[in-house]
């Protein structure tokens, strides 16, 4: 019984789909750190320094830091957009085994 749930345990962390998540997993939390530095170290402050040195993670009403929220949304549309164009470029060039999407119908 343990030596068959073992043999099936392997059989299932060894598939293709689990590995290929796994590797994206760690790749991804590593290419969100260098983004989230990027977008903290670099764009924030060129972004504030442009519109008069402002410090978007300090703004804050009430105790409601929205500066911070800000700061998280320019990082989120950096990486999803990375991601977009990462995924694209190997699609094009044919080295990556995610489906196209379906092109939507009107």
């Amino acid at each position: 019984m343990i030596k068959e749930t073992i043999q099936e345990f392997k059989a299932f962390a060894m598939k293709g789909n689990v590995m290929d998540l796994a590797v994206g997993v760690v790749i991804g939390g590593a290419f969100g750190k260098i983004v989230t530095s990027l977008v903290d170290d670099i764009i924030m402050p060129l972004i504030g320094f442009l519109i008069g040195n402002v410090n978007f993670s300090s703004l804050a009403f009430a105790g409601i830091k929205y500066g911070s929220f800000l700061n998280n949304v320019v990082n989120f549309i950096i990486i999803a957009f990375s991601i977009f164009f990462v995924i694209k470029n190997l699609r094009r060039l044919g080295l990556s085994s995610a489906p196209t999407p379906p092109k939507p119908t009107l």
